[in-house]
């Protein structure tokens, strides 16, 4: 029996560097990226435009060249088996590159035979009711709204049942109803044994979908974490106090602790958990004479630490 690869990509001091146009001088795009994604996770590939994304994107899918490093999908080297790395990911890219004169069936057909799947393989049929394309399996692809598109990109991707599926930015510009198609399907695909590379700018999406999140700024790592830990370790939380009645001076509190009335009453004590424990600030308040009816919490969003890790510089 085949053993599973513990990873399902593995990216050692990766590095590219553009070589200079005309007046246009040399761009370093990646600075040793070294990244490891766990088979079977969702994980977010985050960061500001430029960063570093599509290059890495781009490398994985075999579109552009390394300058070194090393590269292994689903536990093969990009350089010793480029075609098994090759077949073992789907890209769902940004860009609508469809040909308007196939239909969605022949479409995918085409890039089966792209990949060498076999006709008795394939599951066109399947794949296109995966994405609710099956009523437009037969229209022209320029007569498909953005929308349709879109699943037909997201088809084409699983044409060859890859191990691993990457959506570059894939709700860019789509309605609401074709974003909670996309992820039941990512999530179906997901529990099926499915490896999800996610990059995005709806970072809610990316708090709410990935396991694992890494920011990549200025072509470097800034970080990777599991998403709870990255929110814990790098944001701030929130404590909410319900005083009741009470409307009294705020008492002197622990350094590091900022603290806001809101309008209902409640207040608002903001800190950092890596410096500080809740109930050290809870034990302020009572042994100052503050009266505690309800304690809830807030914690800081992925957008939060996102902006906090990238401005940096």
């Amino acid at each position: 029996m085949t053993r599973l690869p513990d990873h399902a990509i593995r990216i050692t001091d990766l590095r590219k560097t553009y070589p200079a146009q005309g007046h246009v001088p040399p761009k370093e795009a990646l600075k040793g990226v070294s990244l490891n994604i766990p088979r079977g996770s969702i994980f977010g590939l985050l960061g500001p435009n430029g960063a570093g994304k599509s290059t890495i994107i781009n490398i994985m899918a075999g579109l552009v060249n390394k300058t070194s490093g090393r590269v292994e999908i689903w536990g093969f080297d990009q350089d010793v088996n480029p075609r098994q790395s090759r077949a073992a990911i789907g890209v769902m890219p940004q860009e609508l590159n469809i040909d308007p004169f196939f239909t969605p069936r022949a479409s995918l057909e085409v890039q089966a035979g792209l990949y060498g799947v076999p006709k008795a393989d394939r599951w066109t049929d399947e794949v296109l009711e995966l994405v609710g394309l099956t009523a437009q399996a037969e229209s022209y692809t320029r007569q498909l709204s953005g929308g349709m598109k879109r699943r037909l990109l997201l088809a084409k991707a699983l044409v060859h049942r890859p191990r691993i599926l990457v959506l570059d930015e894939p709700t860019a510009g789509v309605d609401i109803g074709l974003r909670e198609m996309l992820w039941a399907n990512v999530r179906r695909l997901n529990e099926q044994g499915m490896t999800i590379i996610l990059t995005t700018h709806y970072l809610e999406e990316a708090e709410e979908m990935c396991d694992r999140i890494a920011i990549i700024n200025h072509g470097e790592l800034v970080v990777e974490d599991r998403t709870c830990d990255l929110l814990a370790r790098r944001g701030t939380k929130t404590l909410l106090i319900d005083p009741g009645e009470w409307r009294g001076a705020m008492p002197p509190l622990p350094a590091g602790v900022e603290a806001a009335r809101r309008g209902d009453g409640q207040i608002a004590l903001t800190y950092a958990p890596g410096l500080m424990q809740a109930d050290r600030i809870i034990d302020s308040l009572r042994g100052a004479g503050v009266p505690i009816v309800d304690v809830a919490s807030e914690q800081a969003d992925l957008q939060e630490v996102f902006l906090a890790l990238t401005r940096r510089p």
